[in-house]
């Protein structure tokens, strides 16, 4: 992988992890309100969960393969 590739993935990694917080936060309010859309939550804890796991493959592909 280039550099130019690594700062591109370190990018959208960055950019995942913005995205995971904010759902985060939308979770944690939502659980707050009494009235909050059950369908709606799943759908964010789906997102959330399928965010995580992007973020996880990304930085695997940053982590050079050593063979022993």
């Amino acid at each position: 992988m280039t550099q130019e590739q690594g700062a591109g993935v370190a990018a959208k990694i960055q950019e995942l992890r913005s995205e995971h917080r904010a759902l985060d936060e939308e979770l944690q309010n939502m659980a707050n309100d009494p009235t909050f859309d059950d369908l709606q939550m799943r759908r964010l804890k789906k997102r959330k969960l399928f965010l995580k796991d992007s973020i996880t493959l990304l930085e695997g592909r940053l982590v050079p393969d050593i063979t022993a």
